[in-house]
């Protein structure tokens, strides 16, 4: 039986590697992005399902639930990968900080949208390594109270995010992993200063290949036991990666679900 994948952020960088990779080993992918141009030439390239979504938008992220629930009786993984560093301060069409809406919020909301199809799924999260920056405040989630920096330290709260709702949904009994795919070449921070600056001094050579990058994915997409607990947060390849203290703070978790279903009017 083809398996079927769901893969957000899909339109460029480790997103569109991992759609070719699954689709070549015989996986049904559907290609979501909000570039509708680069979304359709890689759904196209890989013989998959185009489905578009600004996160900007949560109406957006409601409409693609139920054109994934219309399309697909089941979805054997759901890869939360869409998102990224954001370096001007700005708000969603919704009102939110457009990191924590595009990092946490709309992954939140399409995940829960979509369980009727994922009862017997894996959910995998990207994560990253920058979550040891940031610092998780439910008071402050949107990093209003707190200086910008550049939106460095917003992103790694976002990623604390990933990793807390992984936790989460395994706790709710779902099979639900994160991982760090490390520092990628790809249009990641192409708005940072900083990330300008390093790419130039080092002929952008910096980052490691999209390639290198889809790999955790693709391996916890496919592995048949992953042999970790589910909720674990990978770095790469490898279980039980570096987590921010902010992130251990027992009903962390939990207090966490409860402010975002609040924040997308999830009942």
């Amino acid at each position: 039986m083809t398996r079927t994948i769901v893969i957000t952020g899909a339109s460029s960088g480790i997103g569109a590697n991992a759609a070719g990779r699954l689709a070549a080993a015989g996986w049904d992918v559907a290609v979501v992005g909000r570039n509708p141009e680069r979304t359709k030439a890689v759904a196209e390239s890989v013989g998959g399902t185009a489905f578009l979504a600004d996160y900007d938008r949560l109406d957006e992220v409601r409409e693609l639930a139920a054109s994934l629930s219309k399309r697909y009786e089941r979805i054997d993984v759901l890869a939360n990968n869409a998102g990224g560093l954001i370096h001007a301060r700005g708000t969603s069409a919704d009102g939110y900080e457009r990191t924590l809406q595009h990092n946490h919020l709309a992954p939140f909301l399409l995940t829960n949208l979509l369980l009727p199809l994922l009862r017997d799924a894996r959910i995998i999260g990207t994560a990253s390594v920058a979550n040891l920056f940031g610092n998780l405040r439910l008071g402050d989630l949107e990093w209003a109270k707190r200086p910008w920096f550049g939106g460095w330290q917003a992103y790694g709260t976002s990623k604390i995010a990933t990793i807390l709702f992984t936790q989460s949904l395994a706790e709710r009994g779902l099979e639900a992993y994160a991982f760090h795919p490390g520092y990628v070449t790809t249009s990641f921070g192409v708005d940072s200063p900083l990330v300008k600056f390093a790419n130039f001094v080092s002929r952008n050579s910096l980052g490691i290949s999209p390639e290198q990058g889809a790999s955790p994915l693709v391996h916890l997409a496919t592995a048949e036991n992953t042999g970790v607990p589910s909720g674990t947060y990978f770095d790469g390849l490898k279980p039980y990666g570096r987590i921010d203290g902010s992130a251990t703070k027992p009903g962390a978790a939990e207090a966490l679900w409860a402010e975002s279903a609040k924040l997308v009017s999830l009942t």
